[in-house]
């Protein structure tokens, strides 16, 4: 079975045609036309010229925001306003995102609560994504259980230990993935 890879840029220079697919992202929290717009105009002749497909995609940045609040102009949505999550995610959806992906940051110290991850569930019919801050398998799990239906983990990878951590959060989303269907 091959697995596909789809990037997930940082910016336009991020994009190559040793991919099968790409996250065409718009930084919909963003105070800079850039990441809402404009990186996208500039790539996607690219993306086309190199035939990948382009899977849209609205990115929400909440809490402290970290690196990529910073770089993206993001004006990060509090935590405690998860009627602002469902609002910007929803406006997402109606834009025609297939995905949308609710990041707490790169390495941030806290990841999305459960209460804004099933906030915006609730009233979402595409796929939901939630990253930054998940360490421990009880985060994944909790965040799985919200209504989650991708996690990302991607500081974990870089730390000592990796691999057995990675293990158990495998196995909390497995579980809590099984609980939901029930």
């Amino acid at each position: 079975m091959e697995i596909p890879l789809i990037l997930f840029p940082g910016n336009i220079t991020g994009i190559t045609g040793h991919a099968d697919a790409i996250f065409f992202m718009s930084l919909l929290n963003s105070a800079n036309p850039y990441f809402l717009v404009d990186a996208q105009a500039i790539a996607a002749p690219t993306i086309k010229r190199l035939g990948l497909e382009a899977i849209p995609l609205g990115y929400i940045i909440l809490g402290s925001g970290g690196a990529a609040g910073f770089i993206g102009y993001a004006r990060p949505i509090p935590y405690s306003k998860p009627s602002l999550a469902l609002a910007y995610a929803l406006a997402g959806q109606y834009l025609g995102k297939r995905l949308i992906y609710l990041e707490a940051g790169s390495g941030a110290e806290e990841p999305v609560p459960p209460r804004v991850v099933s906030t915006v569930k609730q009233v979402l019919e595409v796929p939901l994504i939630v990253g930054g801050g998940i360490r421990k398998p009880e985060q994944a799990e909790a965040a799985v259980k919200a209504g989650a239906d991708i996690i990302v983990t991607g500081t974990i990878v870089e730390e000592e230990g990796s691999e057995v951590r990675i293990r158990s959060l495998v196995e909390a989303v497995e579980k809590a993935a099984r609980e939901r269907v029930r």
